[in-house]
């Protein structure tokens, strides 16, 4: 991979997804085998004037390590430094950049239990807060190629030609390619105007069908509207919190959901990956987890049962089948890329960012609205070669905005 392709990709996630300020403290979050890209997103950084720019490593290995031998009360505990940390941060709003290469296997062989336990019991500590910070700072995910990743990805390949042909998708998907910024300029406008119809429509539910046996209805709230492509921070600074992005997305009515959807995609859940799975919903909450697998079973339930807000949606998400991640023909085992391969829904917290004019409401106002709230927030992949969703409108018309999975409208 050439040195300039990642340094214009290290400038894109920086000026584009994080659009960093001047001044403004940056925060990365990245893994150890990745500091070769990690220093030049750094550098960009500094050139983008930050006043400060702080590393968060990781190790997938080391993780592995803590989750065998410590004990479950230990992990429990949210020591007063990491309060403090986080605190600091809520104060001081950095922009947050999460570089992404991990094998999606990594923690397979990890007592599940153990870290939903633990998950239950930091989640609510850590939870408040993060809220405090929400829509208050710029935040970007980009991938970069793990060799784990790659090979997953591509077993037959050398470890070497399994890393440049994951290079050269990941690049290609966050349209890095010629001119990034005024590629993702054009990207943008496309899918404002997408959400500016979908709004227009003032739709009250959508039904979701495909042959794989997915048959499903759920209703919207008047005033929360479909985003997509870029965010703005109260302060109105714009950002692109996904790099790939394609969808158009919504927070629903988290008491409406009913019927049965299917996965398309395989989904990576504490680091276990699981296929071939659905929910089936009734009164917006899942009451039934279907899986081939008992062992993915399990995990599935597990998950829902984190808090009372994981068994409803947070997210509907519309992304056409024939997307550009989707048009690569790789399946990525990666959410970041499947969820904008095609259409999507996500148990979990619901994003006041999707009411209208959230900024200049009270806190009273947004709650209202009701949208979901958990410690999760889980994206998994229904969309197909054939699915159909209809728009029933609040003045009755039935619009087809989705037909052999791709847009309508």
């Amino acid at each position: 991979m050439k040195k300039s392709d990642l340094r214009k990709y290290a400038r894109l996630i920086v000026r584009t997804g994080a659009n960093v300020q001047k001044g403004q403290m940056v925060v990365i979050s990245s893994h150890v085998n990745d500091a070769y890209f990690t220093q030049l997103v750094v550098e960009e950084a500094y050139k983008a004037k930050a006043s400060e720019v702080i590393v968060d490593w990781h190790c997938d290995e080391v993780t592995k390590l803590t989750y065998k031998y410590a004990k479950v009360e230990v992990l429990k505990e949210v020591p007063n430094w990491s309060i403090e940390k986080l605190k600091y941060r809520a104060e001081k709003l950095p922009a947050m950049i999460h570089i992404e290469s991990s094998d999606p296997d990594a923690m397979a062989s990890i007592d599940q239990n153990k870290m939903m336990e633990v998950r239950r019991a930091t989640g609510p500590i850590i939870k408040p807060i993060r809220k405090e910070m929400e829509n208050k700072y710029q935040w970007t995910i980009a991938a970069i190629a793990g060799e784990a990743w790659a090979k997953k990805i591509f077993p037959e390949l050398s470890k070497k030609q399994a890393m440049e042909k994951l290079w050269d998708a990941i690049l290609k998907c966050a349209r890095v390619n010629g001119d990034p910024v005024e590629n993702w300029k054009a990207h943008n406008a496309y899918i404002h105007e997408k959400c500016a119809k979908l709004n227009a429509l003032d739709i009250d539910t959508l039904t979701y069908s495909s042959s794989n046996g997915t048959n499903f209805k759920v209703g919207l709230i008047p005033g929360v509207i479909f985003m997509g492509g870029t965010s703005n921070t109260v302060k109105g600074v714009t950002y692109n919190p996904n790099m790939p992005t394609e969808e158009c997305f919504i927070s629903p009515n988290r008491h409406s959901a009913e019927g049965v959807v299917y996965s398309t995609k395989p989904l990576s859940v504490m680091g276990t990956l699981v296929d071939n799975f659905g929910f089936r919903f009734e009164g917006g909450k899942v009451v039934e987890v279907i899986a081939k697998e008992e062992k993915h079973k399990a995990i599935l339930e597990q998950l829902v049962s984190i808090d009372e807000g994981a068994r409803q949606l947070g997210e509907v998400a519309l992304v056409p089948f024939n997307s550009p991640v989707n048009e690569t023909g790789i399946l990525f085992y990666n959410t970041l890329f499947d969820e904008n391969a095609c259409c999507h829904l996500a148990i979990g917290m619901g994003f006041e960012d999707t009411i209208k004019g959230f900024e200049e409401m009270t806190p009273e106002q947004i709650k209202a609205f009701d949208l979901n709230d958990s410690i999760i927030h889980v994206d998994f992949m229904i969309g197909s070669a054939d699915l159909s969703i209809v728009a029933t409108t609040r003045d009755g018309n039935e619009i087809q905005i989705f037909k052999d999975g791709t847009w309508a409208i």
